[in-house]
C-alpha cells in the first residue's frame, strides 16, 4: 500500500469512529481540519458547525491566520462558508480577484492573508446540513476536481460520523456537546496565547507546537493546552 493510500484509510477510520468512550468533538474537527491540508495540498483550513438555531459558528482551523478569516466572515455575514451552508451546495471560488462583487470585504481580507482562491464544501447529509468546511489556496485554481471530490468525501464522512454520535445521544445534550467544544477550543486558544509569550513565537508557531507535544506524547490536544494553563505542563523549545 503506498503512502497515500495508506494515510487516506488511517483519515477515513479516524473519521468513521466516533463510538470511542472518550470521543472529543475538537479533536475530532481538528482532525479534518489537518487530514485536509495533508491530503489535499491546502495551506490552510476551517470548519464551522451550525447550533440548534442554525447559526454557525467557528470550531476548528488549521492554523491562526484562517481562524482569524473565519471568525471575519461570521462577523462581516459574507463568504463562501455561509453561502455553502445557506444553500447546502459546494461553492468553488478559484480566483478571488472575481469575488470581490460578491464577498468586498472577505475577498479584500483574504488576498491581505496570502490567499487566491477558496473553497467550501458542505457538510451534509441528505437534507440536513450540519456545517461547511473551508479549503484556502495560495495561487489561483489551487484544487482540481479530483481534489474537490475527496474533499468533500472527508466532509462526508464526518458528517455522518457526527450525526451518528449525536443518534446516540439524547437530543439535549447536542447543544451541551457544542459548549463544551467551544469551552474547549477557549483553552487551547488561551494555551497558544501562554505557549507564544512563554517560547516568544507566533500564535501559530505556538499551536503546531502544542499539536506537535500532544501527538508526541499521545495525549489529547485540550489535555495538554489544560496543563500549559495550570503549569502542569512545560513545553520547551
Amino acid at each position: 500500500m503506498t503512502d497515500v493510500a495508506a494515510d487516506l484509510r488511517e483519515t477515513f477510520v479516524q473519521l468513521a469512529d466516533t463510538l470511542v468512550d472518550d470521543f472529543d468533538l475538537v479533536e475530532f474537527l481538528d482532525v479534518l481540519a489537518f487530514r485536509c491540508v495533508e491530503l489535499l495540498g491546502v495551506p490552510s483550513a476551517g470548519l464551522m458547525l451550525a447550533d440548534p438555531r442554525g447559526e454557525l459558528t467557528l470550531v476548528s482551523a488549521s492554523d491562526e491566520q484562517t481562524r482569524l478569516l473565519e471568525l471575519f466572515q461570521l462577523r462581516k455575514a459574507e463568504g463562501p462558508c455561509l453561502d455553502c451552508h445557506r444553500h447546502a451546495e459546494p461553492v468553488i471560488c478559484p480566483d478571488l480577484v472575481r469575488a470581490h462583487g460578491r464577498w468586498p470585504k472577505f475577498a479584500e481580507a483574504t488576498e491581505n492573508s496570502g490567499f487566491r482562491s477558496v473553497y467550501a464544501l458542505p457538510m451534509r447529509l441528505r437534507e440536513e446540513v450540519i456545517g461547511a468546511l473551508n479549503l484556502f489556496g495560495t495561487r489561483p485554481d489551487s484544487l482540481d476536481d479530483e481534489a474537490l471530490r475527496l474533499g468533500q468525501a472527508l466532509a462526508d464522512v464526518a458528517t455522518i460520523g457526527i450525526l451518528h454520535h449525536r443518534l446516540l445521544r439524547r437530543q439535549d445534550d447536542v447543544t451541551a456537546q457544542l459548549q463544551t467544544a467551544l469551552n474547549s477550543r477557549v483553552i487551547i486558544e488561551q494555551a497558544k496565547g501562554v505557549l507564544a509569550e512563554r517560547l516568544r513565537v507566533s500564535v501559530s508557531d505556538a499551536f503546531g507546537v502544542l499539536r506537535a507535544y500532544a501527538r508526541s506524547n499521545n495525549r489529547k490536544i485540550l489535555a495538554v493546552a489544560t496543563g500549559i494553563i495550570d503549569g502542569t505542563v512545560e513545553i520547551r523549545r
